[in-house]
C-alpha cells in the first residue's frame, strides 16, 4: 500500500467514526446564523425531496453553497461575506476602524471564542455540508441531463475542496467531514469528531480537485458560467495546496512536535520532505502547459502609437472583467471596498468621496521598488530620503511638487498607494489632488472617523467609477501568482532552474521595470538571494490582494514581518511639512499561536475529541 492509499484508508477509517451526521437540508434553513456548524435542523422529508426532484430547485441549492465563497473585498467588516482580515491584519495596510478584526490581530487581542474565528469555521463548513448534500442527492433531480448531473457534482466537488482549503490555510490540520450524509433523525449522541493529520488533509484536497477538475474538462468556464467552478480553478487551488503543505509552516515544523491527535499522532509532519516542493512546481508546470498562452496571459496595454504602458497594465489587470489574466473571479461585488480607498475628499460629489480608512503601511511603501528596478535600500536605486521636486506621475497629466520619496518609483507604487498631494485616479466628475495631511481635504481634521492613520490610502483595485458602483467582478486568482509561486517551489527544489528566473522577470516585465540578468541589473545568485527577490517581487505585484497575510504565515517570518513599531506619516501634525516625518503609529504583536487560528471554543465544548492548536 503506498503512501497515498494509506492517507486514504486513514481518512475513511477516521470517517466511520463519524457515524451520525446530519446536514441541514435546503434554502435558509442551510444557513441559519445561529449555532455552529453542526445545528441541526430537521426538515420534512418530502420538502427534502423536492428540493433535489427539480433542475431549478438544485440550482438554487448550488447557488446557496456558492454563497460561501469569500468576497476578500468586503474585508472592513470581516466575515460579512466571508472575508478574512487578511489586508489589515498584515504588515500592508491598517484599517482606520477600531471594529476590524485586523486590528484585533495586530495587537493580540483575539481568541478562540472571538466571535469572527468561529464564523469563518462555520461559514465553510456550512458550504461543505451544502456541497455534499447535493452530491448525494442530484441523481433524485428528474430534469436533470446527465451531462447537467455531472458537472454540478464537479462543481460541488471542486466547492468543498475550496472550502477545505480555507480552512486548512488558517487552522492547518483540520475535520474532513464524511462524503455522504447520513439520515436526519441519526442519534446525535454518536457523533464523535477528530482533526485529520495535515498530510491527510492536504491529500483530500488535491484527490477532490483532480476529480472536479477531470469531471470540468469539457466545461466551458466563460461567458454565462463565468464564475463557476472550472477545471482551471480547481488546478489553480491544488497548486496552491501543495504549495501550503511544502512551505516551512507545514513542512517539518518541530513548533508544533506536541500538536497531537488522541492516538498521539502528530497532526503536522515533523519530518521535512523536499519533495513537496516538487508537487507544487508540478502542479503548476502542468496548469501553465495546459493553459498558457491559449487561455491565460499576463494582462498588457498599450498607448495609441503601439507603445508598451506598464502602467495601465498593472492598474487595470485587476479591473477588468474577465480579462485573459484573471483565472476566477466572483462576479459581482466590491462596493464597500471602494468606499474604503477613496479618500475623504471634503467638499467634493459624492461619487469621489469615501472614508479612505484602509491606509498603507510606511512598511509597504518602501518595499517598492524604484524606476530601475532596485530596493530603496540599494545604494544603486536612486531613492531619495527628503526634500520635493516636480515630478508627473503615471496617472497623471502634468507634473506637481511631489515627496522625493515618491518620485521614480515603479509603477505598481502609483497603481498601488494614494499619497498626499497626488491626482485621483476618477476624473469623472474634475481633478481631484487628495491632501491626506491633518488639514488636508481627507485628513484627520476633515474625516473624524475617515481617514487614512498612516497618511497613505490604498489605490490598488479600485475602479474609474463612482465607488457605489457594484457592477464588477471580484478578482481572485490570476496568472502572475501562479507565475510565482512556480518560481518559489522551483527554487527551493531546483536552484539555478533557468524557469525561476524566467518567470520572475515576466512579472518583471510586466511592471515595466528592468528584468534580473539586464546589464544594468544582475542576477541574484544562490538559492537564498533568489528566495529574497521572489518574495520582494510576490509582496509588490500581489500587494492588497489579501497574499501577504498567508505568505508570511507560510514562510515562518511573520513574527519578524508582523511584530514590532509599525510605521507611516505624522497625520496629527498641523503643520504640513511635519506631516513628512515618518513615526510609529502601532506597536503590534505577532505571537507563536498566531501562526495557526484558534479551533472556536463552542466546538472544543461540544466535541472533546477535539486538540486545540498550539499555544491556545
Amino acid at each position: 500500500m503506498d503512501t497515498t492509499q494509506k492517507i486514504k484508508f486513514e481518512i475513511k477509517r477516521k470517517n466511520k467514526k463519524m457515524k451520525k451526521i446530519v446536514f441541514i437540508l435546503i434554502g435558509t434553513l442551510l444557513f441559519s446564523c445561529s449555532g455552529d456548524y453542526l445545528d441541526q435542523v430537521p426538515d420534512d422529508r418530502l420538502t427534502f425531496e423536492e428540493t433535489f426532484s427539480r433542475r431549478t430547485t438544485v440550482e438554487k441549492y448550488l447557488a446557496n453553497a456558492y454563497s460561501q465563497i469569500p468576497s476578500e473585498l468586503a474585508q472592513r467588516y470581516t466575515t460579512s461575506n466571508n472575508s478574512g482580515p487578511w489586508i489589515g491584519g498584515s504588515d500592508e495596510a491598517e484599517y482606520v476602524w477600531g471594529f476590524h478584526m485586523g486590528n484585533f490581530l495586530n495587537i493580540g487581542d483575539w481568541n478562540a471564542t472571538t466571535q469572527e474565528v468561529s464564523n469563518l469555521w462555520s461559514n465553510f463548513y456550512r458550504g461543505i455540508r451544502s456541497a455534499s448534500t447535493l452530491m448525494a442527492n442530484i441523481d433524485q433531480c428528474q430534469d436533470c441531463s446527465p451531462e447537467i448531473q455531472k458537472q454540478y457534482t464537479a462543481e460541488a466537488r471542486v466547492l468543498r475542496a475550496y472550502f477545505y482549503y480555507n480552512l486548512m490555510r488558517s487552522w492547518g490540520p483540520i475535520i474532513l467531514m464524511p462524503d455522504e450524509p447520513v439520515a436526519p433523525d441519526a442519534d446525535l449522541d454518536a457523533l464523535g469528531l477528530e482533526r485529520n493529520t495535515m498530510e491527510e488533509v492536504v491529500a483530500y484536497i488535491v484527490n477532490e480537485l483532480d476529480l472536479g477538475a477531470e469531471n470540468l474538462k469539457n466545461v466551458s468556464f466563460t461567458g454565462s458560467n463565468a464564475g463557476r467552478m472550472s477545471r482551471p480553478f480547481a488546478l489553480m487551488v491544488k497548486e496552491k495546496t501543495l504549495l501550503f503543505a511544502a512551505s516551512p509552516l507545514f513542512n517539518g515544523n518541530t513548533d508544533y512536535a506536541n500538536l497531537k491527535n488522541l492516538e498521539g499522532v502528530n497532526l503536522i509532519p515533523q519530518t521535512y520532505d523536499e519533495t513537496k516542493w516538487r508537487a507544487a512546481a508540478n502542479a503548476a508546470a502542468a496548469f501553465i502547459s495546459e493553459y498558457v498562452p491559449s487561455t491565460y496571459a499576463l494582462y498588457k496595454e498599450y498607448n495609441d502609437n503601439g507603445s508598451y504602458n506598464p502602467y495601465l497594465s498593472t492598474r487595470n489587470v485587476m479591473t477588468v472583467d474577465w480579462n485573459k489574466e484573471i483565472i476566477y473571479a466572483l462576479p459581482e461585488g466590491g462596493n464597500s471596498y471602494h468606499y474604503d480607498v477613496t479618500p475623504y475628499h471634503l467638499g467634493f460629489a459624492s461619487e469621489v468621496r469615501g472614508a479612505g480608512g484602509l491606509s498603507v503601511t510606511q512598511e509597504m511603501v518602501d518595499s517598492y521598488f524604484t524606476s530601475n528596478g532596485r530596493s530603496i535600500d540599494d545604494p544603486q536605486s536612486g531613492y531619495q530620503e527628503s526634500g520635493f521636486s516636480d515630478f508627473q506621475a503615471p496617472f497623471d497629466f502634468t507634473a506637481r511638487s511631489t515627496y522625493n520619496q515618491w518620485i521614480n518609483r515603479e509603477p505598481r507604487f502609483y497603481v498601488g498607494v494614494t499619497y498626499n498631494r497626488s491626482l485621483f485616479i476618477n476624473r469623472n466628475y474634475g481633478d481631484i489632488i487628495t491632501t491626506t495631511w491633518y488639514g488636508g481635504n481627507s485628513g484627520r481634521q476633515a474625516g473624524s472617523n475617515d481617514y487614512p492613520p498612516t497618511g497613505y490610502v490604498v489605490r490598488k483595485n479600485l475602479p474609474l467609477v463612482d465607488w457605489r458602483n457594484n457592477n464588477r467582478s471580484v478578482p481572485m486568482f490570476r496568472l502572475a501568482e501562479l507565475y510565482l509561486d512556480y518560481a518559489e517551489a522551483l527554487n527551493e527544489i531546483e536552484p539555478g532552474n533557468p524557469d525561476i528566473l524566467k518567470y520572475v522577470n515576466l512579472i518583471r516585465e510586466r511592471a515595466g521595470i528592468p528584468q534580473y540578468g539586464d546589464i544594468d541589473l544582475p542576477a541574484p545568485t544562490g538559492q537564498d538571494a533568489i528566495r529574497i527577490a521572489i518574495r520582494k517581487e510576490r509582496r509588490v505585484e500581489l500587494a492588497f490582494e489579501s497574499v501577504r497575510y498567508f505568505d508570511a504565515r507560510r514562510w515562518k517570518i511573520a513574527a519578524e514581518a508582523f511584530a514590532g513599531p509599525t510605521h507611516g506619516l505624522d497625520i496629527n501634525a498641523r503643520d504640513e511639512n511635519a506631516f513628512y516625518n515618518v513615526v510609529t503609529f502601532e506597536e503590534r504583536v505577532f505571537r507563536p499561536q498566531d501562526y495557526l487560528w484558534p479551533i472556536p471554543q463552542d466546538e472544543l465544548n461540544s466535541n472533546t475529541s477535539l486538540i486545540q492548536n498550539t499555544g491556545w
